[in-house]
C-alpha cells in the first residue's frame, strides 16, 4: 500500500472518530444531569443574559484578551458546572445565587455544544 493511501486512511479514521466524539459531547449534558435535556435556543439567550458573551464571544469562540474558547466541543458537563460555580483566574463565580437554576446551566451547555466548528480559512471570503 502506498504512503498517500495510508495517510488518507488515517485521516479518514481520525475525522470519523472526531465526529463521534463531538456527538458524544453534545449528548453528555443530559446524562450528567439526570437525563435533563438542554435547550440550545434558550441557552443562547442565557449566555447573553448572564454576560458570558462579554468575555467568551457571542458564539463561545473566546476573546482576544481573555475569556477562553468554550465552543464548539465544550469541556465535560461536570467540569463546566464546577468551573462556573468556582472558577480560577479572572472569571467571577456564578454561584447558586446568580444562576439559580440547574436547567439554565444545562441550556447554556447545550448552546455551547451546538455551535458548529469554525470554517477553514480557505472558505472565508477575501477582504
Amino acid at each position: 500500500m502506498s504512503i498517500p493511501l495510508v495517510a488518507a486512511a488515517v485521516v479518514a479514521t481520525l475525522v470519523m472518530c472526531d465526529a463521534g466524539l463531538a456527538q458524544q459531547a453534545t449528548q453528555e449534558a443530559p446524562r450528567a444531569t439526570g437525563a435533563r435535556t438542554g435547550n440550545a435556543d434558550n441557552g443562547k439567550k442565557l449566555f447573553v443574559k448572564y454576560g458570558c458573551y462579554e468575555c467568551h464571544g457571542r458564539e463561545g469562540q473566546g476573546g482576544v484578551a481573555f475569556g477562553p474558547r468554550l465552543a464548539p466541543n465544550p469541556m465535560a458537563y461536570a467540569a463546566f458546572v464546577r468551573y462556573v460555580r468556582a472558577p480560577r483566574g479572572d472569571m467571577p463565580p456564578y454561584s447558586d445565587k446568580l444562576i439559580t437554576s440547574e436547567q439554565d446551566l444545562v441550556d447554556i451547555y447545550a448552546f455551547l455544544a451546538s455551535r458548529p466548528p469554525a470554517a477553514p480559512a480557505t472558505v472565508l471570503p477575501p477582504e
